[in-house]
């Protein structure tokens, strides 16, 4: 219990310190709002850190598993045994569909709750509408259990089990949200890997191929000098005009910064670190495609390589992967690069473009959502693994408890669908730029053929022209 505890307080200051950072430090008032946003703050903590828990709880379990198997005899990791990684998994299933169905949907109500009309104003009018509210959510999520019950399996002995709230109807609510998050998983997963390629490119500083950098900084010293005068030179009452070249002013700074610290950059971080980078991406991502792929081949001609197919040697007993501890941290870095793919590509998603959290400008409202997402992406995640074939750990707890994990043809579905999907926004990506010279050179490039600005990297060059990397 004392190990546990441990584990899940650093969670739990890491994810505060995470949340303050972007939370909006006007909402900070000492007023009856003001009770109200911190209650839902610890809340939103402790779902976010069940979430990061979720995350680490596979990797945790594999490595423990191998270390057990090398050193079986060590007095200094008894502590680390078969009945703690039960209880861990135990624990992360009970926290999620806590948070899940209770914490999360009980700071959103609270949080827009005003008291009902007749009631005196405070803290205990809004807790008792929020208490009702969640009474009525129960009502309806009990209500649609029922029918999606009745619809896919109907006959007397399912419908008797959603009367056991706590073995039967809890788990299968909770396997319906599962196989939600890891069809979300599948939406954003190969999006985000596509994606990272951009996003590190943004982060890292490029190699200087066939440009001047010096002349490129003269030429934004004077857009930025020019831009400066007019803003200068216009009226005060003249607003939109002001709005609209502090705009262009910030952009001109931006790309001024970037050059400045492209300039400052060294040679070995131009012409080594990006491309070693991208290597790696590259490499990680192959290796993903490539598991899947052979996951596919067993599931075509050995039913033991399902979630399901069999209950696993044990903690301790037998190395999950074929390589020994190599192959399990192989695994551990695929599982974290699959989930920061997948937090990359549901902020990547034009549907959610709009969630993303900015610093010191974040409303409570929108960190629960945000919340909530990342919890829904983070206990998929182990499903999601092991589905993929990623991994061959059997999920313990309610992990392992879905029913839809024994259905072959959802299983190869899935399997088949990211393998597709992932190539496609692979060879998409690494496409777009001869597809957007393509186009240059046969005219068409005004009927904006191509409008997703995001797979082409384009920068202007000294002469005019626009170079595409």
């Amino acid at each position: 219990f004392q190990i546990c505890f441990l584990l899940f307080a650093v969670l739990y200051i890491v994810s505060y310190f995470i949340i303050t950072r972007y939370k909006r430090k006007a909402d900070e008032q000492e007023d009856e709002d003001a009770i109200v946003n911190r209650i839902s703050l610890f809340l939103s903590t402790f779902t976010l850190a069940v979430s990061a828990g979720a995350v680490l709880l596979l990797p945790f379990s594999i490595i423990s598993n191998e270390i057990l198997l090398s050193f079986p005899q060590n007095y200094y990791i008894q502590w680390l045994n078969g009945s703690l990684i039960h209880g861990l998994w135990n624990l992360a299933s009970l926290f999620s569909n806590l948070c899940l169905f209770v914490l999360m949907p009980f700071a959103f109500f609270f949080l827009e709750s005003e008291g009902f009309a007749g009631l005196k104003k405070g803290i205990r009018a809004r807790i008792l509408e929020t208490l009702v509210m969640l009474i009525l959510l129960a009502l309806l999520i009990l209500g649609i259990v029922w029918v999606a019950s009745a619809l896919i399996d109907n006959d007397a002995a399912s419908m008797e089990s959603l009367y056991d709230l706590w073995e039967f109807y809890l788990p299968y609510l909770y396997s319906c949200i599962s196989l939600m998050g890891c069809l979300l998983l599948l939406l954003c997963t190969p999006v985000g890997l596509s994606r990272m390629f951009t996003v590190m490119g943004q982060l890292l500083v490029k190699p200087t191929i066939l440009e001047d950098l010096d002349e490129q900084m003269y030429i934004i010293t004077l857009e930025e000098e020019a831009i400066q005068r007019k803003l200068n030179g216009v009226s005060s009452t003249v607003e939109y005009q002001t709005v609209e070249l502090e705009r262009e002013l910030e952009k001109v700074k931006s790309k001024k910064t970037n050059l400045e610290r492209r300039k400052k950059a060294s040679a070995w971080e131009r012409n080594l670190v990006y491309p070693a980078v991208m290597i790696l991406l590259l490499t990680e991502t192959s290796i993903s495609v490539l598991l899947v792929a052979l996951n596919i081949l067993y599931l075509l001609v050995d039913e033991t390589a399902m979630p399901k197919g069999s209950g696993g040697p044990g903690i301790g007993n037998a190395s999950l992967s074929t390589f020994g501890f190599v192959g399990a941290a192989l695994e551990i870095i695929l599982i974290f690069y699959l989930m920061v793919s997948s937090v990359v590509g549901f902020y990547s998603l034009r549907f959610f473009e709009n969630f993303t959290p900015r610093k010191d400008d974040t409303t409570m409202t929108k960190i629960i959502g945000n919340c909530v997402s990342i919890l829904v992406l983070s206990s998929a995640l182990p499903v999601m693994s092991r589905t993929l074939g990623i991994t061959r750990f059997d999920l313990l707890g309610d992990f392992g408890r879905f029913n839809w994990l024994g259905n072959f043809y959802i299983v190869l579905s899935y399997n088949l669908l990211f393998a597709i999907m992932t190539t496609l926004c692979l060879v998409r990506k690494f496409t777009s730029a001869v597809r957007e010279e393509l186009l240059k050179a046969l005219g068409l490039d005004k009927l904006h053929l191509s409008n997703n600005p995001r797979d082409s990297e384009t920068k202007p060059s000294a002469n005019g022209h626009q170079k595409t990397l």
